[in-house]
């Protein structure tokens, strides 16, 4: 048998979209996984999270980690202990990849800086831009189209990316999309989870404050469109981590 990735569930989806169950259920559709190929920690929850010698054995293929309405900035005991668990992770060589708030968290984690956009809220499809050729010969990026649409939904951002971390994707409005640190550890502040339906979901419970925000909420959810490319980062990595795993 296949060893499962571990999930590490910081947060849970809107309100209105819990009917579709919770980010990683989302992830583990998305990256192509079997119920039996992912294993879920609800660090927001207070569940514990493995020692870090189950991972030097070998437990897991490799760690996701979600997404949350959280801010990495509230320094939330549970974040950081968590943060802490990932740094160790990653100087470990474990495989990681770590999506939106975990994208943050993960930065933070290694000493990058994370705070509030100067440019406020980024919501909806948006196009993500390669940086080459930095993304040119990664093994989750390089086979992916020089821009490619994402879904993307957050108001904190990585200000100053780890040192030694690569900067490999960018958006107009976010310079730090994606970064990679070490050989086998990423951050992507864009969803390859979320559908266009879940896109369309987080538009609507965000309609109020985007509506003060002066943002029209109709026109962020008729541009949205699929994202094919973006979920097929999920998959590239389930790949290489079983591969590396071997």
């Amino acid at each position: 048998m296949s060893r499962p990735f571990l999930i590490v569930e910081a947060g849970q989806p809107v309100a209105s979209l819990r009917r579709h169950r919770g980010f990683p259920h989302w992830i583990r559709v998305a990256a192509g996984l079997h119920a039996g190929d992912a294993v879920a920690v609800n660090v927001e929850a207070g569940e514990p999270l493995p020692p870090h010698d189950r991972l030097a054995d070998g437990a897991y293929a490799g760690v996701i980690v979600t997404g949350s309405a959280a801010m990495v900035t509230d320094r939330a005991d549970w974040s950081e202990t968590s943060a802490a668990w990932l740094r160790e992770a990653a100087q470990a060589g474990q495989p990681l990849l770590a999506i939106c708030y975990g994208h943050q968290l993960l930065a933070h984690a290694l000493g990058g800086e994370v705070g509030d956009h100067p440019g406020g809220r980024e919501m909806g499809t948006v196009d993500i831009t390669l940086l080459h050729p930095a993304a040119g010969d990664d093994p989750l990026f390089a086979a992916l189209p020089g821009t490619f649409a994402a879904q993307a939904t957050h108001m904190q951002t990585v200000l100053r990316a780890p040192q030694g971390a690569q900067v490999l994707a960018r958006s107009d409005h976010d310079a730090c999309q994606a970064f990679r640190w070490g050989e086998c550890a990423w951050g992507v502040q864009f969803h390859p989870e979320f559908s266009a339906t879940h896109m369309r979901g987080y538009i609507d419970a965000r309609r109020v404050v985007l509506q003060r925000e002066g943002r029209c909420p109709r026109t962020l959810v008729h541009d949205v469109r699929a994202t094919p490319h973006a979920r097929r980062l999920l998959r590239r990595f389930v790949h290489h981590a079983r591969g590396l795993a071997r």
